[in-house]
């Protein structure tokens, strides 16, 4: 007997998922667009075999430069007004900051308010509110970005297509070149999405990894598109 045409989207959705390496299917509803829920405490959803390189240790020790439009210092805080610093390939913007001294990069935190705006590395890129940013000898180790939403993008290497994510609270590791989603977190690779109470994305790796809270109705859910393929780069 051939199969229905119910079961032949099924069994795509379900290779679509196995691709994705996803575990602990519970339910699968196929409508054009599947909707499963996955129980699983950590579940991987990789969207290329293709790593990236990390940033070099140089790179992590070029000079930070910090513009302002307005600089005022009110006691031992300084507030900077239209504010971009840049080191290397990572960029923060926003309309106003504050930090406690100026020349302290080894162990300190700025806080930008206002557009806030973060470039990192692979054409990464985050938008907020607000921002906290760690420096570490001398180099921008975290930023830590709040907004309704906070934002994330970046340009997939492999492919036309582009990850985006969202969430209450977004953490950019520079170090390890990951953002960490969390509390009503939301993630797309361009087609398939994910969301869940914590996300974290490879921006290196470019995969997505995926944690529900055990003990409670919290889970993992990802919508798949089984029609829709990535569309390769073209060479020119």
């Amino acid at each position: 007997m051939a199969p229905s045409r119910h079961n032949q989207r099924g069994q795509r959705a379900l290779q679509a998922l196995l691709a994705l390496g996803v575990a602990g299917v519970l339910g699968l509803a196929v409508a054009g667009v599947l909707v499963l829920r996955v129980e699983a405490a950590t579940a991987a959803a990789p969207a290329s075999k293709n790593v990236l390189p990390p940033v070099s240790k140089e790179a992590r020790k070029l000079p930070i430069d910090v513009a302002s439009s307005h600089v005022d210092a009110k006691g031992d805080i300084v507030v900077f007004q239209d504010i971009v610093i840049t080191q290397g390939d990572t960029k923060v913007q926003a309309d106003r900051a504050h930090a406690k001294g100026l020349n302290d990069f080894d162990n300190s935190h700025w806080t930008f308010e206002g557009n806030v705006r973060i470039t990192g590395e692979q054409h990464g890129s985050l938008r907020s509110d607000e921002a906290v940013v760690e420096f570490r000898n001398k180099s921008i180790s975290k930023a830590t970005i709040t907004g309704n939403p906070a934002e994330f993008e970046q340009k997939r290497a492999d492919t036309d297509l582009t990850a985006r994510g969202r969430a209450k609270e977004i953490v950019y590791d520079v170090t390890d070149g990951t953002v960490r989603l969390s509390d009503d977190a939301w993630l797309s690779d361009g087609h398939n999405e994910i969301s869940g109470p914590l996300l974290v994305y490879n921006i290196r790796e470019q995969q997505i990894e995926a944690a529900s809270k055990p003990g409670t109705d919290q889970r993992v859910h990802i919508k798949i598109n089984p029609n829709t393929k990535d569309e390769p780069k073209q060479n020119p």
